[in-house]
């Protein structure tokens, strides 16, 4: 059996990887100041950075049931004879619900995952499933797997302000520290697909510091089932902080630590400054 792998433009994932696994991924979509852009497709996190700093208008939109419909046609063309598809939390985004609309219209199986995560956190998962397709696991294991490696992933986020996830609605059990004095700085992280807080620190170096402290602790205390793991960095117009921070990672890791802008869709909700780290354990 031939399965194919979905994900979507928040993975971030870059070309040559997409080509590399033979990963297809359905953009999700950018409006600034009542233009339409479609991620990946000349709006990446640079054309989000530019609207934040003159305060453009920005709002994100899913991908419709029917874009769904079409790359799950477009796989089976292809040859798949079945296929994954691994996308945002639920929790933050309509688009797992436009995948599992499209799903019951294809014309192979199609197995939906919530990964309940952003970033990277979705791609290294959509990354180990195109792995195990290609070793020729069967359709329920290479699910089996994601599922197992989502639910072990984690996300922290620094935020400079919780402004913009406020005003996006996705400011979950954070929405607590509205109001904090501006010397605080939120260190925030995905449960069960939702954005909760995590800590207060004080001063962004500290919190940056404690994204690393928090992180090495993870990588040290790994399940009994992986077979390493995966960190990612991700920033938004934060590379002077974000590259360090992966430097240092990279020392006291025994395993890649990549360092990424983060996705257009997602920095139009998270806001400048933002620094995210993702913690995935591989399965053997």
């Amino acid at each position: 059996m031939s399965t194919a792998v979905i994900t979507d433009s928040t993975a971030t994932l870059p070309a040559a990887v997409v080509a590399e696994h033979g990963i297809r991924v359905v953009p999700l979509q950018l409006v600034i100041d009542g233009g339409e852009r479609i991620e990946g497709d000349g709006a990446d996190a640079s054309v989000v950075v530019d609207a934040l700093h003159r305060k453009a208008e920005i709002s994100t939109s899913r991908p419709s049931p029917a874009t769904f419909l079409r790359a799950y046609e477009q796989a089976a063309k292809g040859g798949a004879d079945a296929i994954v598809s691994l996308h945002l939390s639920g929790g933050l985004s309509g688009t797992i619900e436009a995948a599992r609309a499209a799903a019951d219209e294809a014309p192979v199986p199609v197995r939906v995952v919530d990964s309940r995560s952003v970033g990277m956190g979705l791609g290294f998962a959509a990354i180990g499933a195109a792995r195990d397709a290609a070793a020729g696991r069967e359709l329920p294991e290479i699910v089996e797997r994601a599922e197992l490696r989502c639910g072990a992933t984690s996300v922290r986020l620094v935020v400079h302000s919780l402004d913009r996830l406020h005003r996006g609605g996705r400011i979950g059990g954070a929405r607590a520290l509205l109001g904090s004095a501006l010397a605080i700085k939120p260190v925030l992280h995905m449960v069960d697909g939702h954005v909760e807080p995590l800590e207060r620190v004080r001063t962004a170096g500290r919190a940056i510091a404690r994204l690393q402290e928090l992180t090495v602790a993870e990588c040290e205390a790994l399940p009994d089932w992986a077979d390493g793991v995966e960190v990612g960095v991700h920033h938004l117009d934060a590379a002077t902080r974000a590259e360090p921070l992966a430097a240092a990672l990279a020392e006291r890791i025994e395993g890649p630590v990549e360092l990424a802008p983060m996705s257009a869709v997602i920095g139009a909700h998270v806001g400048l400054g933002t620094i995210g780290v993702v913690v995935s354990p591989r399965p053997r």
